[in-house]
């Protein structure tokens, strides 16, 4: 037993820092940029970089834990993303930190899914809830530690470790994980793995993040934004196509037909886009229009990170209980309502009177929604499909990071701009209304039922230790 936890908690560590690493360049970039010569756009693709890879191969890295072996997979991804956060510390030009960005990407895209599969694998029961909540309490909190730690970082030692704090752990990590992961049962290692198939849905994820993310900067309209659109919806038909003709697919239909693969990425892009929306939002407020500091504006995310931590902890021990439609309903609701009190920020005197009350209560209601999504993914997924449940839950949780800082950023560009602060309203609005409307179509789309009941059935090929 204790063997198992100290095994989540090493893990958890790695997670930890590929979800610190989507923010925690945010605050650290104007110093980039200083040190480096590196324009908006520059700085804009040290951002996404990272976010379009982990994003565009994660489905791959599930696909190869589920063939190789997700103890290979996962230590593979953990020495290239520890090397390429060696380098990126190292960067002394703008084409290779954002090169090393790319390849950190590629490491987390192979460690995220086969940890995760690991984890879905080696637990049972109400332990196998406990476990989830633990990560998905990573995925909140990792964000926002990312946002303070980047404030600690760059105005102490300097933005270069913001990445280089990343090696000691993944060599500890690494030294560690061999003999606390089983060995992988190497019978499915002969399989072909899906190479077309991984290069379409790949160049078209990419395509549709890279699109979202820069109609933040130029507008929905705008021919690259459009254009890109337009590429990742054919980019998705020819995967279509491949996948109908290939004897192993990446992502079988059957898998991503069943009903709580449906709900539980939806509710992770939700999630996901709320969290890192919000995150984007309230930085760029309290800096532009309440003129707090790199430091300070860290800091503020601490409540945030501990409120997110919260929620998830309180919804993995409730889901067990009640199921994960209750759990997935109420916490959007509480986001929404978290959401709408934001709205009132700039009437509000004082910094943290304006800004936290509605933050943190919006952060306690995403953490549940985080659990509800892995666990009414993962309940009912067999064994050999582990992999690829995890990696096509966790591609949506880059996409709804993206799309939700496209989406506010594109509604509160005004304000962002440096005029007034309508536009920081009207964002927080858009955040509100989607986590109502998210919350009614989850009443409707998530599985009823507790998880770990409903997993009774798969438990033979989901739990063959």
């Amino acid at each position: 037993m204790n063997r198992r936890w100290l095994m989540l908690t090493l893990l958890a560590f790695a997670q930890f820092m590929l979800i610190v690493d989507i923010t925690v360049v945010q605050v650290a970039l104007p110093s980039i940029g200083a040190d480096l010569a590196l324009g908006r756009e520059a700085l804009t693709w040290v951002v996404t970089t990272y976010t379009l890879v982990f994003g565009g191969l994660m489905i791959l890295g599930g696909r190869l834990a589920d063939v190789v072996g997700a103890r290979r997979t996962l230590l593979a991804g953990l020495a290239v993303f520890t090397v390429a956060s060696l380098v990126c510390g190292l960067a002394t030009s703008g084409a290779v930190l954002v090169a090393a960005r790319a390849a950190q990407g590629v490491g987390a895209a192979l460690l995220s899914p086969a940890a995760l599969a690991v984890i879905t694998t080696t637990f049972d029961g109400n332990d196998r809830s406990r476990a989830l909540g633990v990560w998905a309490a990573i995925g909140g909190a990792g964000a926002a530690a990312g946002v303070l730690l980047s404030g600690l970082l760059t105005a102490g030692p300097g933005w270069q470790w913001v990445f280089w704090v990343n090696v000691p752990v993944g060599l500890v990590v690494l030294a560690l994980v061999p003999g606390l992961v089983r060995p992988d049962v190497t019978a499915g290692a002969r399989q072909p793995v899906d190479v077309p198939g991984a290069l379409a849905v790949t160049a078209a994820t990419a395509l549709l993040i890279y699109g979202v993310v820069h109609a933040g900067d130029a507008g929905w309209g705008a021919p690259l934004t459009l254009g890109a659109l337009v590429a990742a919806v054919a980019g998705y038909a020819v995967f279509v196509a491949v996948e109908s003709r290939v004897r192993v697919p990446l992502m079988r239909p059957q898998t991503l037909a069943r009903r709580p693969v449906v709900s539980g990425t939806l509710l992770m892009l939700v999630a996901t886009g709320l969290m890192l929306g919000l995150f984007f939002l309230t930085s760029l407020y309290v800096q532009h229009a309440r003129g707090l500091g790199a430091l300070a504006t860290g800091l503020l995310f601490l409540p945030v990170a501990l409120g997110i931590t919260a929620g998830a902890q309180l919804g993995a021990h409730l889901i067990g209980r009640v199921g994960g439609r209750p759990v997935a309903v109420g916490g959007l609701l509480l986001t929404a309502v978290g959401a709408a009190v934001l709205t009132q920020a700039p009437a509000v005197d004082g910094v943290l009177a304006a800004v936290l009350p509605g933050f943190v209560l919006a952060a306690f209601g995403i953490g549940p929604v985080f659990v509800a999504a892995t666990t009414t993914t993962l309940a009912n997924v067999p064994r050999d499909e582990a992999g690829v449940a995890s990696g096509v839950v966790n591609t949506f949780h880059e996409l709804g990071g993206s799309i939700g800082v496209a989406l506010v950023s594109t509604v509160a560009a005004a304000s962002i701009s440096g005029s007034g602060t309508s536009g920081f309203t009207s964002g927080y609005v858009v955040c509100a209304v989607v986590a109502a409307v998210a919350a009614v179509v989850a009443l409707g789309l998530v599985p009823g039922g507790k998880p770990h009941a409903v997993a009774g059935h798969g438990h033979g090929h989901a739990q063959g230790h």
